[in-house]
């Protein structure tokens, strides 16, 4: 169950990450050279790895785990919100 929750998770997680990319907010220009390497591609990489290695722990008796995966969707949400809304 905790499996499906992170994985849950991290499709909002990929879909939040892909929406600020998308919104060309001045922000996202201010990033360091090697964030658009690839059109911001190699930050999606990132957020597979963190969602892979919980999911990976999550499955080899780290269960607690889901609850720090939930806090930091929950973080990326709101980041994604303060972007998305021009609050920052």
């Amino acid at each position: 169950m905790v499996l499906v929750v992170i994985f849950m998770l991290g499709i909002g997680n990929f879909a939040v990450h892909k929406a600020v990319l998308e919104s060309r907010h001045p922000l996202l220009g201010r990033m360091p050279w090697y964030v658009h390497m690839l059109g911001g591609r190699g930050t999606l990489v990132t957020e597979f790895l963190v969602l892979l290695a919980a999911m990976l722990l999550a499955a080899n008796g780290w269960p607690w785990l889901g609850w720090v995966y939930a806090g930091y969707s929950a973080l990326n949400l709101i980041g994604a919100w303060l972007i998305l809304s021009n609050r920052v």
